[in-house]
């Protein structure tokens, strides 16, 4: 049985396809915050891309007209330093990444190297290069801890798709036979953990609102969280027919999700 909506106290924004595209809100998202605002509700962005850190992100959200603190985001890259930090505090990581996941990595105690790493991190990496696949394949193959920020295929965009990193993950499993040993983001709920460790709020009382089936939708099945689809993004309303993950929720785009949280009320 699903939950009502109104019960939920936290909404779970995804951001790429769901509450932006690259550099444009998507239609009702700051109606969507304002709506939840007057109810007394909270809203946290969470996002698997771990091209950037949270302060991209909040400077990137305000200049599309909402001024959010960086501590309403919490990303994939942020969710794997924090859950590392703890497994091993202070290792040596070779981090396949750009320069905001290495900063991260740094922020969280880390020492970045690539010679002789303890394991090794991959993320969304826009500044891959052959040379980096190549290392992070010799690292993978003699055996070192593998980890990978999330796993998303693709990345929306205006014009269609850019490859994620689950392409990356796919090229090292052909020359390597491995596939990472954990992943942190969306749909694993490592990165709800992590999340929970800093807003303390039970997860009835969450929902994840996004545009992808195997990651935010499927974070239903291994959270117990209220999922929402809406279809401004990656799926397509003829993907849900195939899907193993279906959703308590449908609609068009969120603002959708703002006129049915009034009309609930």
């Amino acid at each position: 049985m699903k939950r009502a909506l109104s019960d939920i106290q936290c909404f779970l924004l995804d951001m790429d396809g769901t509450f932006y595209l690259e550099e444009r809100l998507l239609p009702g998202a700051l109606e969507f915050i304002e709506v939840i605002r007057a109810q007394g509700k909270e809203y946290i962005f969470l996002t698997n891309n771990s091209s950037r850190h949270r302060g991209y992100y909040a400077k990137k959200i305000s200049r599309m007209g909402l001024a959010v603190p960086e501590e309403r985001i919490f990303t994939a890259g942020e969710a794997t330093a924090l859950f590392l930090s703890r497994k091993s505090p202070g290792a040596r990581v070779y981090v396949v990444g750009t320069e905001f996941l290495e900063d991260e990595f740094r922020q969280h105690g880390f020492v970045l190297d690539e010679q002789k790493p303890e394991m090794v991190v991959l993320g969304f990496d826009t500044t891959l290069t052959y040379q980096k696949l190549w290392r992070l394949c010799d690292l993978v193959r003699a055996g070192l801890p593998y980890i990978a920020t999330h796993p998303d295929l693709n990345c929306p965009t205006k014009d269609g798709f850019m490859p994620d990193i689950g392409a990356m993950i796919a090229f090292v499993q052909t020359s390597t036979g491995r596939l990472p040993d954990q992943v942190i983001g969306k749909p694993n709920r490592t990165i709800i953990d992590e999340l929970s460790n800093r807003i303390r709020i039970p997860l009835e009382r969450l929902a994840m609102i996004g545009d992808r089936l195997y990651t935010d939708i499927a974070l239903g099945e291994t959270t117990g969280i209220t999922t929402i689809l809406v279809l401004s993004g990656e799926t397509q309303p003829a993907d849900l027919k195939a899907s193993l993950y279906q959703p308590d929720y449908i609609f068009n785009h969120i603002g959708e999700v703002a006129h049915y949280l009034t009309s609930e009320v």
